[in-house]
């Protein structure tokens, strides 16, 4: 069988004030989806144009990349920045490099 990848991620918006957190497995279409969003107030990441990646991580297992998101749906606002601190201090976009 092909192991699959299933990527949980944050995005933020251009000003960094607003922070999106989801799972895909496709990492590239996914950003690219949000991106088309951008404006659309039927759907968060259009509304609050979330669609600049800022941290993920990487399962071959859907269920821990399911967990993780609501785990991590559910810290505060500080908690969430410092785990994005830590694997990307400069809060640089990646959208290139995934």
């Amino acid at each position: 069988m092909i192991g699959h990848n299933y990527y949980f991620y944050i995005t933020t918006n251009p000003g960094k004030t607003t922070l999106y957190v989801g799972i895909t497995n496709d990492i590239k279409r996914r950003l690219y989806e949000h991106a088309q969003n951008e404006g659309d107030p039927t759907t968060f990441t259009g509304k609050y144009f979330c669609y600049n990646l800022i941290y993920y991580e990487l399962f071959s297992d859907v269920n821990a990349a399911i967990a993780r998101e609501k785990q991590i749906k559910k810290w505060s606002r500080e908690k969430k920045n410092n785990l994005i601190f830590k694997f990307n201090p400069e809060w640089k976009i990646l959208n290139n490099d995934v």
